[in-house]
């Protein structure tokens, strides 16, 4: 456990350094997030049809939205992406370690580290002067942190399951691809799934993707109170488990017929 957490350390350390990158992501997202307040205030002043939610607690899912952005796990580990192709794979085949394991620890580091540089910069002019609104209570602003690092432990599950993905298919542009559509729909990442169609809702809750950023904004926002927020969390981490498993099957049936190509 020792040598994951230094590895997860190296990797977030790393990821710290790149603090001109993330400004310059932290004004396109501050960009993006003016457009979506923009549209659905649009929206809720078009109709007087009655809505799940306000339109002060949309704008607040928004501005969560735009913060915790790099959390989702849009891609696989790019470092690991590139050492496929090119055959230098087998060096992290040598490592005494569990392959998995590591690329775990570098996956949870690629999640969280990237995402703090944008979140806390971006929260505080949102709550003084874009609208965004306090959480519903105390416990429920615990309770939040609690269900956010849920999603990244889910969100690192999903990025090593891409990982371990590129073994097998060698490019994983269609995936990827293919993948960035279906979690930017189904975490609530463009709408609110509140607002969603009824019919959509039974999937959308037994589906993983809800925990990355739907569940824990839900907390936020008051619409689950803690009884069912223990049930959503549990829900989080109970997906990450089956993911990790899922991954680290996959990945002893690759390592079975992997070639190494290149190198």
């Amino acid at each position: 456990m020792r040598a994951y957490l230094a590895i997860f350390g190296a990797r977030f350390r790393a990821l710290l350094q790149y603090r001109a990158a993330a400004m310059a992501g932290l004004v396109t997202q501050v960009f993006w997030g003016f457009v979506r307040v923009m549209i659905f205030t649009a929206f809720y002043a078009s109709t007087d049809a009655p809505q799940p939610m306000t339109l002060a607690e949309v704008i607040t899912y928004i501005w969560l939205t735009q913060a915790l952005l790099r959390l989702l796990p849009w891609q696989p580990d790019t470092d690991v992406e590139q050492l496929i192709p090119d055959g230098n794979v087998a060096y992290e085949l040598m490592r005494p370690l569990d392959v998995y394991g590591l690329w775990f620890a570098r996956a949870v580091a690629l999640r969280s580290a990237p995402m703090l540089l944008r979140c806390l910069p971006m929260l505080l002019p949102a709550y003084l002067w874009f609208g965004m609104g306090l959480p519903a209570s105390p416990a429920a602003a615990v309770v939040f942190l609690v269900s956010v690092l849920g999603a990244i432990v889910l969100s690192a599950a999903i990025t090593t399951l891409l990982s371990v993905s590129m073994l097998v298919t060698i490019s994983g542009r269609g995936i990827h691809v293919l993948s960035i559509s279906v979690i930017n729909l189904m975490s609530g990442a463009i709408v609110p799934l509140s607002l969603l169609p009824d019919w959509s809702q039974p999937v959308l809750t037994l589906l993983p993707f809800r925990g990355l950023l739907d569940t824990p904004f839900r907390i936020y926002l008051g619409h689950l109170p803690l009884d069912a927020a223990a049930g959503a969390i549990a829900h989080q981490f109970l997906w990450a488990l089956g993911l990790m498993l899922l991954g680290r099957m996959l990945l002893q049936r690759a390592l079975r017929h992997v070639v190494v190509q290149g190198g």
